[in-house]
């Protein structure tokens, strides 16, 4: 494993050295030290590494992540994963606003809780959340999976698209055409098959699932107060 101590080399010479990496690099292993909740560490990663950040991150760690596997060993600022198109990040501890918002594929896991905004307009990313979230999680939410295995605070999946909303404790209040949905044989074996991606032990079948109700797609004039 190669070590990078982000306190000596500094955030750009670190960033610059992984982006650098020729695609088949052997050099696949990176533990970077001393993260001292900087921003933007290890953002826009386009080759499969394997990185382990000793400590808390700042600011849109991983952001526009593809290919790399990144573990926090600590806690997130905001945007952590934000627009990532694949690979995984996974969080140890808990996760600050908006985590995984814009992000287009991979996974991204919140082993703790998760603030406001969690997955807001996610586009195909499956996000795991082993804790509660907060306000406006899934806001305009177009696909993907995101699984809160505690609560869910104020205004659940408001304007949400298609994405599914699986839930396995208490929702404060759903937001604007959001609705509860059957959990049927396919959403259980699907959000089982998530939850051992992540390496969460949760019974799949104690979980509620929410989604769009459709109702906003087109402007109705007699709703108007609902947009």
């Amino acid at each position: 494993m190669n070590t990078l101590d982000l306190q000596a080399v500094g955030l750009r010479t670190i960033n610059s050295q992984l982006h650098s990496l020729d695609p088949q690099t052997n050099e696949r292993d990176w533990l970077i030290t001393n993260p001292l909740g900087q921003h933007a560490i290890a953002c826009g990663l386009h080759t499969p590494l394997t990185i382990t950040i000793d400590g808390h991150v700042g600011f849109y760690c991983g952001g526009m992540n593809a290919e790399a596997h990144i573990t926090v060993q600590g806690h997130a600022g905001v945007g952590v994963g934000e627009n990532m198109m694949s690979g995984l990040i996974r969080i140890k501890g808990n996760a600050s606003q908006s985590a995984g918002a814009t992000a287009h594929g991979g996974l991204l896991i919140i082993e703790g809780d998760a603030s406001s905004r969690c997955g807001i307009s996610m586009k195909g990313v499956d996000i795991v959340v082993g804790g509660s979230v907060g306000h406006m999680t899934g806001f305009m939410a177009q696909s993907g999976n995101l699984v809160i295995c505690g609560d869910a605070g104020e205004a659940l999946g408001d304007s949400i698209y298609e994405a599914r909303l699986y839930v396995a404790g208490s929702v404060e209040s759903l937001g604007a055409d959001c609705i509860e949905k059957p959990m049927k044989t396919e959403h259980i074996e699907q959000l089982a098959a998530l939850l051992e991606r992540a390496e969460i032990n949760k019974d799949a079948s104690t979980f509620r699932r929410y989604g769009s109700a459709r109702k906003l797609y087109n402007f109705d004039i007699d709703h108007a107060d609902a947009y």
